[in-house]
């Protein structure tokens, strides 16, 4: 291998996880006066990089694509305009991985520095890797589009996933009271261990009866939608009469909005992916802004980031079939460094 070239898991072809192929490519180059190249050290995975596997990248004409939109690493160089980082600060980030430019399964990635955080001292760089994506898709449904206020009741859709254990230590920060789905025992206890009022066995449990049974029968003030389908239509019972739901899924076409209109609820869609998508600037700063201030809330103990697994970049396909198994609590992150 060249000193000039890195690893990184190429998607050529959309499909299962074998189409994802370790190789090596040349190290990516500052081109622009406010790059920063970041020597990645992990990369998180989320949803999105399995769909997009599976169906193909926004650009599918862009081949061969580099999936991963979460990042953490050292800064190895700097463009001649960069005033905010210096080579050798840790960062961490969510940019690329969406088929418009290059992700963070690599060993090397350029990243405009205004779309880079200063990486929590407190966390590793697999601990950070995690946090981006879901951190800011919590922060932007409970915070923005959920205007969750405090002393507020809310209903948090799989709390011990990768954005509901976050979104649960949101809430409670913001002083709510919380009530969370949970599948198992053990995602009960990571629940339990990041601050939930009420943690309701949805297997075992009538979890709408339950939320009302807690909410002295109004339902909560915002319940928030982690896991789409029929749970959406299912929850509009459990929010209060002028209550909000926000969901992260794209609502099924069969959903029946009868009761969500009879009780006056405001839906919001939330989609972090959208500034990126649609390049808009100022939505991107704000959420370079809840990375810098979450780093300092990890720092301070005020929040924390489960990681489920770690495994290697020589792993990728189980990793992402671990993604698609729906069984891992918290986050799956890859080790570059391993």
């Amino acid at each position: 291998m060249m000193s000039d070239s890195m690893r990184a898991v190429v998607l050529e072809t959309p499909g299962d996880p074998g189409q994802l192929r370790l190789q090596f490519l040349p190290q990516p180059a500052i081109v622009r006066p406010t790059q920063v190249l970041v020597r990645l050290q992990s990369a998180g995975l989320n949803p999105i990089d399995t769909k997009l596997r599976q169906r193909g990248t926004f650009d599918p004409d862009r081949r061969p694509a580099i999936l991963g939109c979460d990042g953490a690493g050292w800064v190895a160089a700097v463009g001649s305009a960069v005033n905010r980082f210096a080579v050798g600060d840790a960062v961490y980030f969510c940019h690329g991985g969406l088929g418009l430019e290059p992700g963070t399964y690599a060993d090397y990635a350029v990243v405009d520095q205004a779309w880079l955080a200063p990486k929590p001292e407190q966390l590793s760089f697999v601990e950070a890797a995690g946090v981006p994506l879901a951190l800011i898709t919590a922060w932007e449904s409970l915070y923005d589009r959920g205007r969750l206020q405090a002393a507020q009741t809310v209903l948090i859709h799989a709390g011990a996933g990768g954005v509901g254990h976050l979104a649960i230590q949101l809430a409670k920060l913001r002083g709510a009271r919380v009530a969370t789905t949970v599948s198992t025992p053990k995602k009960a206890a990571i629940a339990q261990h990041c601050g939930a009022d009420l943690v309701i066995p949805y297997r075992d449990r009538d979890w709408v009866a339950a939320v009302l049974d807690w909410t002295d029968g109004k339902g909560v003030d915002l319940a928030f939608d982690t896991v789409g389908g029929s749970v959406l239509e299912q929850t509009f019972p459990a929010v209060r009469l002028y209550g909000d739901l926000v969901t992260i899924l794209a609502p099924d076409p069969a959903t029946n909005w009868k009761v969500a209109r009879d009780r006056n609820l405001r839906i919001s869609l939330e989609l972090m992916l959208t500034p990126q998508l649609q390049s808009v600037t100022e939505a991107r700063h704000h959420q370079t802004q809840i990375l810098e201030t979450a780093s300092r809330w990890f720092d301070q103990g005020q929040l924390q980031i489960h990681i489920s697994q770690v495994l290697p970049i020589t792993e990728i396909g189980t990793a992402h079939q671990l993604l698609e198994s729906q069984q891992a609590a918290g986050k799956i992150v890859i080790d570059l460094a391993a």
